[in-house]
């Protein structure tokens, strides 16, 4: 169940099921010349919001038993975070602020549950989702809402010349059970993309 809140902007109704901090654990599974990594980890999320369109995203994770590569072993340990922000995506107007710092036109854009619907399509709300890691390596997600399922895929990587190789991504996040479950696929390493990661949240009162 869904619980749809009114103390928010309008445009955050689809989204807002994921506002709060949710915490958990998860299991990394993925194959790196033909060995598996497997990691088991504990992760929190946060989304919050400061009265603007849109969600802002912080994710922490730290190990939580031994990172097996091919038998060998390493401590717990901080593992990694990333931030970023979450919206409907459509074109912005004269109405929303920008670009810099420069005010938007009153009234604010898509301001009512009317004006919002009218953004949803054949596959739901079209979402946005901006996500940069502190290895060098920048996201943007396309994707789509439907009630509590989030489906996204990269539509652009951007890399430092010191970043890894990592060319390609999709999440999955869905609310079930009341617990925030997502998956992560990545390209990465010369690799087409693949399973790489999941993990099961609750949320934190």
């Amino acid at each position: 169940m869904i619980d749809i809140r009114t103390d928010i902007p309008a445009e955050l109704g689809p989204l807002s099921w994921l506002i709060g901090v949710w915490e958990g654990s998860g299991v990394i599974d993925y194959v790196i010349d033909g060995e598996h990594v497997t990691q088991e980890f504990g992760q929190r999320i946060s989304f919050s919001h400061d009265g603007l369109p849109y969600l802002n995203y912080s994710a922490y994770a730290w190990t939580t038993d031994p990172l097996t590569v091919g038998g060998s072993a390493a401590p717990e340990k901080p593992l990694i975070s990333e931030t970023g922000y979450w919206r409907l995506s459509r074109p912005q107007t004269e109405n929303d602020p920008g670009p810099g710092m420069l005010p938007g036109a009153e009234p604010a854009a898509f301001s009512t549950v009317e004006s919002v619907e009218s953004l949803r399509g054949g596959d739901g709300f079209p979402v946005e989702v901006s996500i940069v890691h502190p290895t060098g390596v920048s996201e943007v997600y396309l994707g789509a809402i439907q009630g509590p399922r989030i489906t996204l895929a990269t539509d652009y990587v951007m890399r430092t010349a010191g970043a890894k190789e990592y060319t390609a991504a999709t999440r999955l996040y869905g609310l079930v059970e009341q617990h925030l479950l997502w998956a992560w696929d990545i390209a990465a390493l010369g690799q087409p993309l693949a399973t790489h990661a999941s993990a099961r949240l609750a949320r934190r009162e």
